[in-house]
């Protein structure tokens, strides 16, 4: 094992920190610093595996500090910006309409207008999808469940029929559904 200068220790840690694995942080280390060491040796610098136990103080404060830095500051991850991942959707679209792909086209569609519908965040919406409009119809057709409509305080109004057939005009049930300001739920 190559003993290691302060400047390499202090690399390894903050890559660790950062979640990548061992044998990303060798490719690192060896395109840095022209040091090649191997995963083991990097293990050691990481305090929460068996073998970083005896790694100091300084470089264990290091490694705390760099990890809740990481965790909290998202802004430059691209991929973690709203707008990035559209445009990277938006490029997959062109290609796929240039291909004349037109099932893996809808796909990305699909998963655009999930993103800008904020279906992959964990915001909670007060009065579930009962403010959008798509989301009521498609789960009155969709019959994948039985939704109960719900008033504001919680008394069920009317059970939703499992087959859109009994429902002469779903398009007004919706429309009354939304007016109602009724909460939908899903069991």
């Amino acid at each position: 094992m190559p003993v290691l200068k302060d400047e390499v220790k202090l690399f390894i840690v903050q890559e660790l920190a950062c979640y990548d694995t061992p044998s990303q942080v060798a490719e690192s280390v060896k395109e840095m610093f022209g040091v090649t060491i191997e995963r083991p040796q990097i293990q050691n610098y990481d305090p929460y595996k068996a073998q970083g136990k005896g790694l100091s103080q300084k470089y264990r404060d290091i490694f705390d500090a760099t990890r809740k830095a990481f965790l909290e500051d998202t802004g430059n991850i691209p991929i973690a910006s709203k707008a990035f991942r559209l445009r990277a959707l938006l490029r997959s679209y062109e290609f796929f309409v240039s291909k004349k792909n037109h099932m893996a086209a809808n796909q990305v569609l699909e998963q655009a207008a999930k993103e800008v519908g904020d279906y992959y965040t964990n915001k909670i919406k007060l009065g579930g999808d009962a403010g959008n409009p798509l989301a009521v119809w498609l789960q009155q057709i969709g019959g994948s469940s039985l939704p109960i409509s719900k008033d504001v305080e919680g008394q069920v109004i009317e059970q939703q029929p499992e087959d859109i057939s009994e429902k002469k005009e779903p398009v007004k049930a919706l429309t009354n559904t939304v007016k109602k300001k009724m909460i939908v739920e899903r069991y």
